[in-house]
């Protein structure tokens, strides 16, 4: 027996929504794993900041993974799972261990940008459905990832 969702959203609104929060899944998944990639592998003079910065940025992404996928969930629609899923949603590439430090902030600081529009595209389909239980886990995402590029760029030496 199939139930009806009853949570005052409409049945297109509810799948965009929740299609829009699986990319934003997958984009955070694949950030989180080249920024745990790169904990392991980043050499040089600044290895010990940029590992305990890369952890604390890896952390705070695993966390919240859960929360945008039991969103997904409370939509009525299945969350992505597995990296052919991912990858198929993820525009986010894999990391190079051999690069040096700075190829790795670069990288990262890209890759949040990109997470950040992603973040953003969502959030106008949750505010466009009133889906506000979306639009504040989808601000929260915003919120962490500008953080997160403004600690990459700021460890470049830029703004």
């Amino acid at each position: 027996m199939v139930e009806k969702i009853k949570t005052g959203l409409n049945v297109e609104d509810r799948k965009a929504v929740a299609q829009a929060l699986s990319r934003m899944l997958a984009d955070t998944y694949a950030v989180y794993l080249k920024t745990h990639g790169f904990h392991w592998n980043v050499r040089g003079p600044n290895f010990s900041s940029l590992h305990a910065l890369f952890m604390e940025q890896y952390t705070e992404m695993w966390q919240a993974i859960d929360d945008v996928a039991e969103r997904i969930r409370s939509l009525g629609e299945l969350a992505p799972q597995g990296y052919g899923a991912f990858g198929n949603l993820s525009s986010i590439k894999d990391g190079d261990p051999e690069g040096d430090s700075q190829s790795m902030l670069q990288a990262l600081t890209s890759d949040h940008e990109t997470v950040i529009a992603t973040c953003r595209e969502a959030l106008a389909l949750a505010q466009k459905a009133e889906d506000e239980a979306s639009a504040g886990i989808i601000t929260d995402r915003l919120e962490a990832h500008e953080k997160h590029a403004w600690m990459l760029r700021a460890t470049l030496g830029g703004k």
